[in-house]
């Protein structure tokens, strides 16, 4: 089976947070992050020199795990159609563009852990 167009590798991580001005406090004062995008209170979204796509998402205590979803990064908007084809008994949600301009679908691995196919103009544009 041919491999629909190549990716530009896991670019983008979601992570759920009780508390996100302590989480942009790390990210940014400490780390480097700067922010990308802040669509909400309950939304960040952080990048490294337009390099990589951090998402904070604000979360409940007690979680089972932080971890939203994992991002593949993708160079083009119609490469996002080719790979939900390509994955589609494992997608769960259909393709869309985002408030952002950003398009991507979302899938689940065979643990369950969640992937998002997405072609996000500000890192894809630098590849």
């Amino acid at each position: 089976m041919a491999l629909p167009p190549s990716t530009l590798g896991i670019r983008h991580i979601a992570l759920f947070t009780t508390d996100l001005a302590r989480a942009e406090a790390f990210y940014c004062g400490l780390l480097g992050y700067q922010v990308e995008w802040r669509p909400d209170a309950d939304n960040l979204y952080l990048t490294m020199n337009g390099q990589d796509n951090l998402a904070l998402h604000k979360g409940t205590p007690g979680r089972e795990t932080r971890l939203d979803h994992f991002g593949i990064v993708l160079r083009k908007a119609e490469d996002v159609d080719a790979w939900y084809e390509h994955v589609k008994p494992y997608a769960v949600k259909t393709p869309k563009t985002h408030r952002d301009g950003a398009r991507s679908f979302y899938a689940k691995d065979p643990d369950g852990n969640g992937l998002q196919f997405i072609h996000h103009p500000p890192i894809a544009d630098k590849a």
